[in-house]
């Protein structure tokens, strides 16, 4: 349960943080929250893999999720367009990441990390 509030935070710093770049355009001092929300976002998803996540699913949902949120939110507050094509990308992405999530639980485990030796085959 911890590795999924781990990254829902930081899904909505690295939304924060995206949308504070747009903001930062007109006013710089935006520029604070864009910094603080990526290293925020990075510092959490690295405690997400920490908790056991695996990499494929946690950055698959915090960046399906970090494109949607963003998109939606970037309409609400900046009037950009949403279209129909672009919101059928995007749960196509979503899609895509479920299936990415849904794999990971079907796969063999494995205990031990990949060795440089193998990795190299």
């Amino acid at each position: 349960m911890i590795k999924w509030l781990l990254l829902g935070g930081a899904i909505l710093l690295e939304v924060s943080a995206s949308l504070s770049l747009k903001a930062a355009l007109l006013h710089p001092g935006w520029y604070v929250l864009v910094v603080v929300g990526y290293a925020g976002a990075f510092l959490m998803l690295i405690a997400v893999l920490r908790a056991g996540m695996p990499i494929g699913v946690a950055y698959g949902i915090w960046g399906a999720l970090g494109v949607a949120v963003t998109a939606v939110f970037s309409t609400l507050i900046f009037g950009e367009p949403l279209t129909v094509l672009m919101i059928f990308g995007i749960l196509l992405v979503i899609a895509g990441v479920l299936c990415v999530e849904l794999g990971s639980h079907i796969g063999p485990v494995r205990d031990e990390p990949i060795s440089a030796s193998e990795g190299a085959a």
